[in-house]
């Protein structure tokens, strides 16, 4: 940078104030971005909550037994074992002992480790008959404590099982092809084995439903129309007006507490967003960044700021809203943060565990009251439901179409409940085998919460992404999973901001990615 502050006046080098030189620069343009926001994951105004959550699993059953059953008959269809013809069996409950045969059911994992509401309650049944208070406490330290720092709900010993079911029975898989893959409850498969004499099934295949169709780049284009009016045909070509590279920004994990930490390390962040930091290359990336997406926990946990009196003596916690504990730091700074950055750049933001939304997937989008300066730069929903603004607010999980390739991704509730089940820490390979299960959360609603659908089953894949990423995973990661008929999806997981500094760049031409880190250097660092 040094060569470029020179002046041909040698004399005058160490004066600050000089003459213009009468140099033009020019002004930095962001580019433009295509962006598509789908409602997949959106509920209905009216939500009720009496139906059973049985009815999902055997909803994903039915809408994924097909795609099961093609894959399995062309892998099984005729096969021979010890002169010994394998064949279908359309219900669990026909499975006979002996025959060698394949079934396709939901995987359901029996582990004494998960948390169970119901044995919970059972263990003291004295308990309920406490007090409110008493209640609350013992719930807290009986039941959310526990399952919280819990990471695996992997048993040791032969201690979990594994069971297949359908709507008709339930059977118990067993042997070494099954310790050996990644299972967990939701998924659907088909096995392949014989009934033992203990009523167990002895597995000595499994196939899954495998990656679904993708879509082409700039399918949900719309159709142009010719002089007379009639639709033409869509254009798959990228536009040419859209020659310009572009990149995503990827971020997770803010964790807004209102510290003064908070400030220092995210005005970096905004800096570096609006070109602030430097100038030549890295003001060239930043002007390459045509989005945001923030996903999830852009906000810490609640801390109710301490309620004191007139004397300044804390007051004693009371159960219900008390309006002086209540701290909108967070919440402040968080709306001031973005509304720096959407005069110049978009921003989607996704709730997270952390945020201000409702628990059960999906979460939906952050209410615009949050953010009282931000939301000037969202659509008038009265005016153009349909069409997003520069500021939007979506669900989380969330799938969207951006530059033509189809994106979905989540705030990192599935893949961390999914990380539970399994002895595995490769979160990549999770990710892969949600794609083949095309099953984005299977774990709920066994052990993550979510509404209980009834007509849809919007956590199953239909197409396949070109972009599935996973926020607030412990580190930056990702890879590229082909399918058999030419699909490839780039997985990322996305670190938390607040304790690595780092935001991901994908860019939006070949899909490559990268990572800016951004550090703060205490004094006597080198």
């Amino acid at each position: 940078m040094a060569s470029d502050m020179e002046t041909d006046n040698d004399n005058d080098s160490g004066n600050l104030l000089t003459r213009p030189n009468g140099q033009n620069y020019g002004t930095a343009l962001r580019t433009s971005s295509s962006y598509h926001p789908l409602a997949t994951f959106n509920l209905e105004k009216d939500k009720q909550y009496k139906q059973q959550y049985s009815d999902l699993y055997f909803l994903r059953l039915a809408k994924l037994k097909p795609a099961v059953d093609k894959v399995a008959s062309d892998a099984w269809d005729g096969l021979e074992i010890r002169d010994e013809v394998v064949r279908r069996v359309e219900r669990v409950l026909d499975v006979r002992q002996g025959e060698l045969c394949w079934v396709t059911g939901t995987i359901y994992m029996e582990m004494p480790l998960k948390p169970n509401i119901l044995e919970d309650i059972l263990k003291d049944p004295q308990d309920l008959e406490r007090k409110v208070s008493d209640i609350q406490l013992w719930y807290k330290q009986n039941w959310i404590a526990p399952d919280a720092v819990r990471s695996k709900y992997i048993s040791e010993g032969e201690v979990d099982k594994v069971m297949l079911e359908d709507e008709s029975g339930r059977l118990c898989l067993i042997g070494n092809y099954i310790r050996l893959e990644m299972l967990v409850t939701g998924c659907i498969i088909a096995v392949m084995g014989t009934e033992n004499s203990d009523g167990d099934f002895d597995v000595l295949e499994m196939r899954f439903p495998d990656i679904p169709p993708q879509p082409e780049r700039w399918a949900l284009r719309p159709k142009s129309r010719s002089a007379n009016g009639d639709q033409a045909e869509i254009s798959r070509e990228k536009p040419a007006s859209e020659t310009k590279r572009r990149k995503l920004a990827l971020i997770s994990g803010l964790d807004i507490d209102g510290d003064i930490t908070d400030t220092l390390t995210t005005e970096l962040l905004i800096q570096y967003l609006l070109g602030e930091t430097t100038g030549g290359d890295d003001q060239q990336s930043a002007q390459e960044i045509s989005r945001l997406i923030i996903a999830g926990n852009s906000l810490a946990e609640a801390t109710p700021a301490p309620v004191k009196d007139e004397s300044g003596k804390k007051i004693a916690k009371k159960y219900g809203y008390h309006s002086s504990s209540y701290n909108p730091a967070p919440t402040e700074y968080l709306d001031t943060l973005l509304s720096e950055l959407l005069p110049s750049l978009p921003v989607t933001l996704m709730p997270g565990a952390t945020d201000l939304a409702n628990t059960s997937l999906p979460q939906q989008p952050l209410h615009s009251a949050l953010f009282p300066h931000s939301r000037n730069f969202a659509a008038n929903p009265a005016k153009a439901p349909d069409k997003a603004g520069w500021f939007d607010s979506v669900t989380n999980p969330f799938e969207a179409e951006i530059e033509g390739w189809r994106v979905i991704g989540s705030g990192g509730q599935t893949l961390d409940d999914v990380y539970k089940y399994v002895i595995s820490d490769d979160r990549l390979d999770m990710m892969e085998k949600m794609c083949r299960w095309r099953c984005i959360a299977p774990t709920a609603p066994d052990t993550l919460w979510c509404y209980p659908f009834q007509e849809k089953e919007p956590f199953v894949l239909n197409e396949c992404p070109h972009i599935f990423f996973v926020g607030n995973q412990p580190k930056f990661d990702t890879c590229v999973v082909r399918g058999q008929h030419g699909q490839e999806v780039t997985l990322i997981t996305i670190p938390k901001f607040k304790e690595t500094g780092e935001i991901v760049l994908v860019d939006m031409e070949d899909l490559k990615v990268q990572v800016v880190k951004f550090q703060l250097h205490e004094h006597g660092d080198s």
